[in-house]
């Protein structure tokens, strides 16, 4: 049973590289000062609905924005090129 917990939680491991990209507020705000990210307000229109939470994160050789959007009563993750 313990083999398989590890396993489990090994597999999400895997999925999750992402998340752990995700920039500080101080660090999102210098890269965007720098001119490697646009700001969120760039994007935000393609949100499709009201932005209720974004993250600043790095993906592959570029940034990306994880939002949590709310539309018709339901947030789901979007995710939005950031860089330029």
């Amino acid at each position: 049973m313990k083999q398989i917990i590890v396993l489990l939680i090994l597999s999400f491991a895997a999925i999750l590289p992402a998340e752990a990209a995700c920039l500080s507020q101080s660090q999102a705000r210098q890269v965007v000062a720098s001119g490697k990210a646009v700001p969120l307000g760039a994007v935000a229109g393609r949100a499709g609905g009201e932005i209720v939470k974004a993250k600043l994160c790095k993906q592959g050789g570029g940034y990306v924005y994880v939002l949590s959007v709310l539309k018709g009563g339901k947030v789901k993750t979007v995710k939005l090129n950031a860089s330029r």
